[in-house]
């Protein structure tokens, strides 16, 4: 039992999870500023659906962030808590006062991307380390961002500027 943690994975390959577990909690909190911004600066005609499909998208990237840490904190590992960290580590780079309807969604799409490239990545190391508990919680994450891809894609089909 020396080389596993309290729930039984073994700690080198939960050391990694961790890890990994922890460049995907900065790439969602830069993602969740960005939504929050977003939702505060869209214009336009669209105004009234983006600004309530931001809302909601940011209030499940809150609960994600915090899901994603209490893993790591499972996993016996510390999650980073830090913007400047979150910064250094996200590949979702930082968005300023975007307003326009098709950029907005253009980057909530580009974000979804990088975090389902990311969410597999973790998904396939977890299950070849027995880890049931985070490979339930990507699979659940990439079933529902699978589903937000084709939805915003289709609403951004119907934008014509």
């Amino acid at each position: 039992m020396k080389n596993r943690n309290e729930i039984g994975l073994d700690i080198t390959e939960s050391r990694f999870t961790a890890d990994k577990l922890n460049k995907l909690l900065a790439n969602y909190s830069i993602f969740y500023q960005n939504t929050r911004g977003l939702h505060w600066n869209i214009k336009g005609e669209k105004f009234f659906e983006l600004h309530d499909k931001f809302e909601e998208l940011y209030d499940d990237l809150q609960v994600k962030i915090d899901e994603i840490a209490e893993r790591i904190l499972t996993l016996g590992y510390t999650p980073e808590h830090t913007y400047s960290n979150y910064i250094e580590e996200s590949m979702i780079p930082e968005c300023e006062k975007l307003s326009d309807a098709r950029k907005s969604v253009e980057h909530v799409l580009d974000s979804f991307s990088i975090l389902l490239g990311i969410q597999r990545d973790i998904l396939e190391m977890a299950a070849d380390a027995k880890d049931e508990g985070t490979v339930a919680l990507m699979g659940d994450y990439i079933q529902q961002q699978e589903k937000l891809v084709w939805m915003y894609s289709a609403f951004l089909n119907k934008l014509i500027y």
